[in-house]
């Protein structure tokens, strides 16, 4: 039997994960739908051209951009086969490693990115960002980014952090 003192944290907890839940499905509808519509990606497909396009050198390791964007190998092959067949990715052998994949983002790819960055920042904003004061927007990405670096099965990502300010055009 669990005692009282327990409860308000388990109940907590509960009451935070549903929150989480609830605001992550709400978001995910929005992007999903923007970005199909307007840029004709998936979510998912704008992840893997987000993680190339930060990569330095001539293109990501596909190993390393498994673990960004948190695909099982088949999916992270079909989204990568779909968005070079749109000439939004190039796809060559890795120097030295017979069997390592590099994959770059293409000028078309960029171009596609930067539309769907625009439209994913202003969904971000309106339906998360604009909800919450300057300090809270702050907690919000140490508390999410300091859970998911410590996470089970975490993996460093191979770029620089994210910016906490966007930087003007």
């Amino acid at each position: 039997m669990t005692s009282q003192s327990e409860q308000p944290d388990q109940y907590a907890c509960a009451a935070a994960w549903a929150a989480l839940s609830a605001a992550h499905a709400m978001v995910t509808e929005q992007l999903s739908a923007a970005l199909a519509g307007s840029c004709g990606l998936s979510i998912n497909e704008f992840e893997v051209l987000l993680r190339v396009s930060r990569a330095a050198g001539p293109g990501l390791r596909q190993g390393l951009l498994r673990s960004a964007v948190r695909l099982t190998q088949p999916s992270l092959s079909r989204a990568v086969a779909r968005l070079e067949r749109h000439g939004w990715l190039r796809r060559s052998g890795a120097p030295g490693d017979g069997r390592g994949v590099l994959v770059a983002i293409t000028p078309a790819g960029r171009e596609v990115l930067g539309r769907a960055a625009g439209l994913h920042a202003g969904i971000i904003r309106t339906l998360l960002l604009d909800q919450l004061d300057p300090d809270e927007q702050e907690l919000l990405a140490r508390a999410l980014t300091r859970v998911a670096e410590r996470g089970p099965g975490a993996h460093p990502e191979p770029e620089q952090p994210w910016p906490s300010q966007p930087h003007s055009a």
